[in-house]
C-alpha cells in the first residue's frame, strides 16, 4: 500500500509541476468532501470575501466520496478526475480554505505563497479525529494516515475558541500557534433574529403541526454499525410527551428506514435549519450540541452506548463531566426531564462560552484574515 501511494504521489506531483505554468491569480479556492453542495460557511465566507474584495475570484470545489476505498471503480475515477481540478486551482490561487482532509493539498508541494486554511466543519470539540483517532476503531491505521501526509501543509486553521484549538492542533498534528480564533461562518445566522424568523417561517409553512406542540430535534452520531442505534431511536420515540413532536435528523449515510415511526423526518431541511423551529435538542456525540448552545436551546444526551464509543472512538474532553443538560441512557429519563424542564441552562450557557468565542461578526473577521494572509487587496 505504501508503495502505491508513493507511486500516486509522484505521478500527481509531476502533473502539479506543469500547472504550476499558469499564473497565479488574486483567486480563493475552497475545497469540500463534506457535501456536493458548497455548506452554509463556504456560501457565507464567500460571499463575504466578494463583498470585500470584489475583483477576488472565489471558487467552489465540493465533491464527496462516501465509500472510500470501498466505492466503485466509477466513483473512484470520478473523484482523480475532480483530484486533477483541485491542482489546477491550487496552483492559481492564492489561499485555499478546506472544511475536511484534502488528498492533494496534503500529498503535494505547494507554491510558497499558497496560504492553506483549515476551517474544520465542525464549531466545537467533541470527538477525536485526525491524528488523535488513528489506530482507533473507527480512526485511519498509522500506516495510511503517515503514508497519506494526512492533515499536512496547512498554514492556519480556525478554532472557534482557545479552548478548542489544542484539540484541534493535536488531530492536525501541528503547532496550536497556527490557530486562528473565531467561530464559523454559520455563527452570524445563529446569533440573526431575522434568520430564525426566515427559517423558523419556511418550516412551519410546511409542517404547520409543529407549531402546536414542543418541538423535540434528535440528532444523533453515524455508528458503522445501526444495529443498536435502530433500537435506541425505537426506545426514545416511545417514550415521546403526548405534549411534543420530534424530528429526527439522521447522519447522511445512515441507511435506517423511520417508515412507520410516529417521527418527522422534515427531509426539505438540514439538522442546523431544523434548530430554528426546535425547543429541544437531543444528541449524542455530535458536535451540533454548540449551534444548539448558541441559540440557547436546551439540550439532552442520550448516550445508550458511551463505553463502547469510547472504546471504539474516544473523547477529545471529559464527555460525562462537561456536556450540560440531562444525560442518560434510558429515554423515559430524558423524555421526563423535557416534560417537566428540568435542564440547567446556565449549565448550558457556561459550556457553550467555554468553547465559542462571542465575536461581532464571524464571516467578517475570517474574510479579512484570508484576504490578508493571501496578501489579496480588500476594495472597502
Amino acid at each position: 500500500m505504501k508503495l502505491l501511494i508513493k507511486a500516486g504521489q509522484a505521478v500527481l506531483q509531476v502533473f502539479y509541476q506543469i500547472l504550476k505554468i499558469f499564473p497565479v491569480q488574486d483567486k480563493i479556492v475552497m475545497i469540500s468532501r463534506q457535501s456536493e453542495r458548497p455548506s452554509v460557511d463556504f456560501l457565507l465566507l464567500g460571499n463575504e470575501i466578494k463583498k470585500e474584495a470584489p475583483s477576488v475570484k472565489v471558487v467552489f470545489l465540493c465533491r464527496t466520496l462516501d465509500g472510500g476505498v470501498d466505492s466503485s471503480a466509477g466513483e473512484k475515477l470520478g473523484y482523480i478526475c475532480h483530484m486533477f481540478c483541485q491542482m489546477y486551482h491550487l496552483a492559481t490561487s492564492k489561499a485555499a480554505v478546506l472544511d475536511s482532509y484534502c488528498i492533494v493539498v496534503s500529498l503535494l508541494r505547494h507554491r510558497k505563497r499558497l496560504q492553506v486554511i483549515q476551517m474544520w466543519h465542525s464549531m466545537g470539540t467533541m470527538k477525536l479525529f485526525g491524528y488523535t483517532a488513528v489506530g482507533s476503531g473507527e480512526g485511519t491505521s498509522r500506516e495510511i494516515a503517515e503514508s497519506m501526509h494526512m492533515h499536512e501543509n496547512y498554514d492556519y486553521f480556525i478554532a472557534a475558541s482557545p479552548n478548542y484549538k489544542d484539540h484541534l492542533a493535536r488531530g492536525f498534528r501541528c503547532d496550536a500557534d497556527k490557530a486562528f480564533i473565531s467561530p464559523l461562518p454559520r455563527y452570524d445566522l445563529l446569533r440573526s433574529r431575522e434568520y430564525k424568523e426566515k427559517k423558523s417561517k419556511e418550516i412551519y409553512s410546511l409542517y404547520p403541526e409543529l407549531r402546536n406542540k414542543k418541538t423535540i430535534l434528535y440528532c444523533p452520531t453515524f455508528r458503522n454499525n445501526e444495529t443498536q442505534m435502530r433500537k435506541a431511536l425505537e426506545r426514545l420515540a416511545a417514550c415521546l410527551p403526548e405534549d411534543c413532536s420530534m424530528v429526527v435528523k439522521l447522519h447522511p449515510l445512515s441507511k435506517i428506514d423511520l417508515t412507520g415511526e410516529k417521527v418527522y423526518t422534515a427531509d426539505e431541511f438540514s439538522s442546523f435549519d431544523m434548530l430554528f423551529a426546535a425547543d429541544y435538542v437531543i444528541s449524542d456525540y455530535s458536535c451540533i450540541v454548540y449551534e444548539a448552545g448558541i441559540l440557547g436551546l436546551p439540550l439532552c444526551f442520550y448516550a445508550f452506548d458511551l463505553e463502547n464509543y469510547m472504546q471504539e472512538r474516544g473523547f477529545a474532553l471529559d464527555y460525562e463531566k462537561e456536556m450540560p443538560g440531562i444525560m442518560s441512557e434510558d429515554p423515559g429519563i430524558i423524555m421526563k426531564a423535557i416534560a417537566s424542564d428540568e435542564i440547567n441552562m446556565d449549565e448550558v450557557r457556561a459550556f457553550t462560552d467555554r468553547y465559542i468565542e462571542k465575536t461581532e461578526s464571524a464571516t467578517k473577521k475570517i474574510a479579512g484574515f484570508v484576504l490578508s494572509v493571501g496578501r489579496m487587496k480588500s476594495e472597502r
